[in-house]
Parts: structure tokens; sequence; C-alpha cells
């Protein structure tokens, strides 16, 4: 196995003091790499790509599904005086409460659920919040009043908190941070089909209604749990372990001896390139109290967590009230007929994904572009539903497709931008921490939409020419606030710097692991561009 000391610390931990030169040289790497070894770590990513974006695709489906559900569950059958509001007899404050409860715990659970991952084996606890997640949210089914909705919406937060920024961490352990953000689109655009597909599928659901003595969101509450128990003990089969270095065996102690092991993702010579790409997760620094104290204290977190306020709280508002929203564009539409206009929404948003989120990764010096310009396409959709004539109500639905597009890519170019930062300044603990506080803090936002807009807002629900009027405007109001946040963020860093955190890294000696320099650190200094693509082989 070749021997990385040779590689001392110039990008994953220290910036070279003549920097003035730094662009040239970093310009000029890729052109000098030999074009058989590109094509090899190229393929060496590919290969962990089949291995891990499949299983969180379905894993990030079925929990977006049982998370949401409780939103198409607000109409479903409600002619017939079955939807979630006539069987609970809930009023709308009920409603709003039970909503914001979840967010309550994930905000309260993020941080600790995403420490924990880093100390325990991670594809372990993956599998443990995903069967948690089915558990809890087959017990939906058996509602039947609403102190037992409020508290299982409670439990589920509790359960399913680090899911995502897990995701986003687990993936460091495989790629480099510049490379996330294309993976993180691909399995968030689960959140996206699950919501169009949910969407199509409730109307199925409704049919079942009366069968077997259920409601039909009873069912749809029940098989959804149901399927995510049974991919929890998938999972901890088919996700591998955090990577270790060529030639060393994985030790199995305590509770590991009683689970079923799981296959390298990755073995010989790949196994040998993946090691030199990135060195850095073969060599984590332990970390300690004071680590996470710096994390904490570090002013780079708190735009993030204003940007991701923000669209998250106007995804999530989407997401539990889309429907609602839909309706008061026109009152006459259907429970079936509303399932089927909410799929387009998230249709438009998958698509921005796909599209926006690759080329995101090959401008990573442009985040903060990508994520403005997506939220510049919220705003104008919500303006557009909010002050279309009414007697033109397409124009009003248009403006929802316009707002699903806008969503798209922000919160994977949000997540990814916090890997890349935090990486850098922290190490493996600043990309744990981080992206559980940007992303459980940030769903403060998801609170604020779900408690106080829509129909936690008896003004603004009220039938009417300016029904939600209110809350579009609100939530505009936020979008507004994460644009300032990054470009807060972009003038910072270029002030400031984003240099390795030196009280963290001042104690360690010359020896440590974490002053190498890998060959993806290497890279990471300049952007990719249009470079390799299909039309330039």
């Amino acid at each position: 196995m070749a021997d990385v000391r040779d590689h001392k610390v110039v990008g994953v931990h220290e910036l070279p003091e003549a920097s003035d030169n730094r662009g040239n040289t970093l310009n000029s790497l890729e052109a000098g790499q030999d074009e058989a070894e590109v094509a090899k770590i190229e393929r060496v990513y590919k290969k962990i790509d089949r291995r891990i974006i499949p299983a969180f695709w379905i894993l990030y489906f079925l929990c977006s599904a049982i998370r949401s559900n409780v939103g198409l569950a607000q109409t479903m059958n409600k002619a017939a005086g079955h939807n979630l509001e006539a069987v609970l007899h809930l009023n709308a404050k009920q409603t709003s409460t039970a909503l914001a409860l979840f967010y309550v715990a994930y905000v309260l659970f993020d941080l600790p659920s995403n420490l924990i991952m880093t100390r325990l084996s991670p594809r372990v606890w993956m599998s443990r919040i995903v069967l948690a997640v089915g558990i809890i949210g087959a017990c939906f089914a058996a509602v039947k009043a609403a102190w037992s909705l409020m508290l299982l919406r409670f439990l589920l937060g509790v359960v399913i908190a680090g899911m995502w920024p897990g995701m986003a961490y687990y993936l460091t352990l495989f790629y480099p941070p510049s490379r996330t953000g294309k993976r993180i689109g691909q399995y968030f655009t689960a959140a996206q089909v699950s919501a169009a597909v949910v969407g199509l599928v409730s109307a199925g659901f409704q049919k079942m209604d009366g069968l077997g003595g259920l409601v039909g969101f009873q069912w749809m509450f029940l098989l959804y749990g149901l399927c995510a128990i049974v991919l929890g003990f998938v999972l901890l089969w088919w996700l591998p372990d955090r990577p270790l270095p060529p030639g060393e065996g994985r030790t199995r102690a305590g509770l590991m001896k009683w689970l079923p092991a799981t296959l390298p993702v990755l073995t010989g010579e790949d196994a040998e390139i993946h090691y030199q790409d990135l060195t850095r997760v073969y060599h984590p620094r332990p970390w300690n109290m004071k680590d996470l104290i710096m994390v904490l204290i570090d002013w780079r977190l708190w735009p993030l967590v204003l940007m991701y306020f923000g669209v998250v709280g106007v995804g999530i508002g989407t997401q539990l009230y889309g429907t609602v929203i839909i309706s008061g564009i026109n009152s006459s539409f259907s429970g079936i007929t509303l399932s089927l206009l909410f799929a387009p929404i998230w249709v438009m948003d998958l698509i921005a994904i796909l599209l926006v989120t690759p080329i995101s990764d090959r401008f990573h010096h442009h985040r903060a572009t990508f994520f403005s310009a997506a939220v510049c396409i919220q705003i104008a959709g919500l303006l557009t539903t909010t002050f279309a004539p009414r007697s033109q109500p397409w124009a009003r639905y248009g403006g929802l497709l316009m707002v699903g597009f806008g969503l798209g890519p922000t919160v994977p170019i949000c997540m990814t931008w916090t890997n890349e930062i935090f990486q850098r300044r922290h190490g493996e603990v600043g990309v744990a921490a981080a992206s559980a506080l940007v992303s459980g803090l940030g769903n403060l936002g998801s609170i604020m939409t779900t408690y106080a807009l829509y129909t936690g807002w008896p003004e603004d629900a009220k039938k009417g020419p300016h029904q939600y009027r209110k809350s579009n405007l609100a939530m505009i109001g936020i979008l507004c606030l994460s644009i300032l946040a990054s470009i807060l963020m972009t003038v910072l860093l270029k002030v400031v710097g984003n240099k390795p955190n030196r009280k963290i890294i001042g104690s360690e000696g010359s020896d440590s692991a974490s002053d190498y320099q890998d060959g993806a650190a290497r890279r990471e200094g300049q952007q990719r561009g249009f470079d390799r693509m299909w039309w330039s082989k």
C-alpha cells in the first residue's frame, strides 16, 4: 500500500502561505493527471453510487411518505366524513399543533442523533432510524383522538431525527464534499417522487375506505409503516460501514457480534484508489467536547441555518398544505382531484433537482448563486399564486408549479455547502454537528409554517378571495431572509476565509492523519466546470 505520509497538509487542514500562485497551480493539476487514473477514480465513485444511492432513495421515499401522509389525510374521503379532522374531531389549532410537534422533537434530537452516529456504526444507526419510523408510522392507523395524534407526531420526530443530516454525513465518509451535491439531490428526489406518488396512491387508498373497518387514511398509514419496517432490516445487511484502510480488518465487539455483517463497498485495486483519493475519512481525528463547542460557536453556522430556515419552511408548508392551497383556488375540487393536482408540483421539483444539482457540483465555488436563483423562482411562484385573479385559477396553480421548481435544488445545495465549509474547518465532527444543526434549527421554519400559517392562522384561513394571502406573503418574507443569508455568507467567506480552526488542530503533532492531503483535496481547489462531459469526450 502506498505511503501517504509523504503528502503533508496543504489542502485538507492547511492553506499554503503563498496563496497568490495557488489558483494557477490547482488549475494545472487535473490537466497534468493521466486520463486513465482520472477514469479509474470516476469508476470507483460510480461503484459506490450503486451501493448507496438506491438504498438511500428508497429509505427517504418511505420516510418522507410517512412523515407527510398526515397532510393528505386532512382531505382524504372528506365528503364521506372520513378525513382526519372528522374522524378524530380535530379543530384547526389541534391539527397545527400535531403537525408542529413533529418539528419540535426533530429540532431537539437532530444533533444528539447525528453525534451518536459518529460514535457507532453509521449503517446500524441508519437502519435503526428507518425501523423505528416504520413502527411509529404504522401506529398512526390506531389513532382515536387528538392526544394520540399529537403523541405519535412527537415520537415520529424523535425517531426520525438525524436521518436527513445523517445521510449527508454518511456521504462524506465515501465522497469528497464537493461531489455530494449531485448525490444528495439524487436521493432527495425521493421526497418529490414520494409527494407526487403518495398523492396519486392516496386516491387508491380512498377507494379502500371502510374495508376491514378502517378508513382510507388508516390503510395508508398502516401499509407504509409495514414497508418501512421491512426496509429497516434489509438496510442492516445492505448498507456498507465506514471504510477501512486496505488490508485492515473490522473488529466486531459488543452488540455488533450479533448483527449481520455487511460486505465492504470496495475491494482490491478499487479500495486502494479510494484510499489514496479520500485518505482523510480513513483516519478521522477523535473529537471531544471542545471540538463540538468550537463548531457551535462558529459564525459560519448561522447564515446556513437562516438559508435552510426559509426554504425548508416553504417546502414543508407546500408539502403539508399544498392540497389545502389548491382547494382554496377552486373549492369544488374533489379529494381525488386535489391529490392528482398535487402531484405535478413535485414533478417540477424533481426536474429542477436533476438539472441544477449536478451543475452546482461542477461550479461548487458558486453555491450561493444557484441557491439564490432558485429561491427567486419560488418567490415569483408565490406572488403568482397570491395575486393572480380569482377568475384565472389555473394561473394560480401555475404559480404553485413555479414554487415546486424553485424548491428542488435549494435544500441539497444548502446541505452540500455545509459539508464543504465544515469538513475543511472542523473535520468529521464539523460535518456531523453542523449538518444536524442546520437541519434541526432550520426546521424552526417548519414549525412556524405548520403552527402559525394557513390553518394555524384562523383569520387568514377564512373563506374568501384573500384566503391564505397573508400566509403566502409570510413565506415570501422568510425566502427573502434566505437570500440575504446566502449573500452574507458569500461576502464573509471572501473577507474572513475558511481556514482550519487552529484551536482544534494546534495540539496535534505533525504525524496526525488529519494532516494529510489526499487526491480529492487537491482537486477541490478548482472547479470541474463542464470538463469531461459527454460532449467533450
